[in-house]
């Protein structure tokens, strides 16, 4: 999510049943899912003209979104030959950016939750996510649960939270208790990025909360998008590598994975040296 669109080009709405994987009825207040069309550019939105998310026609493995391409900042913070063995998991599917990105691109193990049936079905049918396979799981169920349950704690390396409604107005989930569940969820060496919107109070709340749930020293934060987007970044364990490694792994990433790291260190705002 992270700007208004214009008119959409194409109104298709995926059929309730599709990619649903359950008999369980659909929730009456779940919006309309529809694409638009603007040159090159796909556009995902729920039952608005807020963008929940976008596909270059042209290259559709690749991340788009200046924002989504910070989600995957969490790189800086390991070993470049350690990444195909980590596990990710996307609370939010969106567009299916990030879940194609660290399937196909990395090919780690990668595990999306989506509350919203619509939502996997219109990015399987517009949006080139592929079917379930070895490594790569999509699931139908409600974030909240999934950071409160035991089956997922400590196994999870890299977790890329987005979760928006229709509106767009705030994170759905956005408590402390929510935060330490995602805490809970990563193993040691593990790192949570947040989308948040940066240019008002309920970022500074939505800081503070994470802040309280990882501690001062592991949380780390970019500057605002244009479109006013902020990731903000929060590692299980505290850890600060020198600038000299930030850089070397920069380099790998983008040569490795075409991601924006060297772009990452310049714009990335590390927590205040403790006294």
């Amino acid at each position: 999510m992270t700007s208004r669109a214009r008119t959409p080009a194409s109104r298709a709405a995926p059929p309730d049943g599709a990619g649903r994987g359950t008999d369980r009825p659909l929730p009456a207040d779940l919006p309309e899912v529809f694409f638009s069309d603007h040159g090159t550019v796909r556009y995902l939105h729920l039952g608005s003209e807020w963008v929940q998310g976008s596909m270059r026609l042209d290259a559709p493995h690749e991340i788009d979104l200046e924002y989504v391409q910070r989600m995957m900042a969490w790189l800086l913070f390991v070993e470049p030959a350690s990444v195909q063995g980590r596990h990710a998991m996307q609370l939010g599917l969106g567009a299916a950016a990030l879940t194609k990105c660290c399937r196909k691109t990395l090919r780690m193990m990668t595990t999306a939750i989506e509350l919203n049936p619509r939502v996997v079905a219109a990015c399987r049918l517009w949006f080139h996510l592929p079917a379930d396979d070895a490594r790569l799981s999509v699931i139908l169920g409600d974030a909240g649960e999934v950071v409160a349950s035991d089956h997922w704690a400590g196994r999870i390396d890299a977790l890329q939270v987005d979760l928006y409604d229709h509106e767009a107005a705030a994170p759905v989930l956005d408590s402390e208790d929510f935060y330490r569940g995602c805490r809970r969820l990563l193993t040691d060496e593990g790192c949570m990025t947040v989308n948040l919107f940066g240019r008002d109070v309920q970022f500074d709340q939505s800081l503070a909360r994470i802040r309280q749930a990882f501690g001062e020293a592991a949380v780390w934060t970019f500057r605002p998008t244009r479109e006013g987007n902020t990731v903000v970044l929060a590692l299980r364990t505290p850890r600060r590598p020198d600038r000299a490694t930030l850089l070397e792994r920069a380099r790998t990433i983008e040569s490795r994975w075409r991601l924006p790291g060297p772009k990452w260190v310049r714009g990335l705002q590390a927590p205040a040296e403790p006294g």
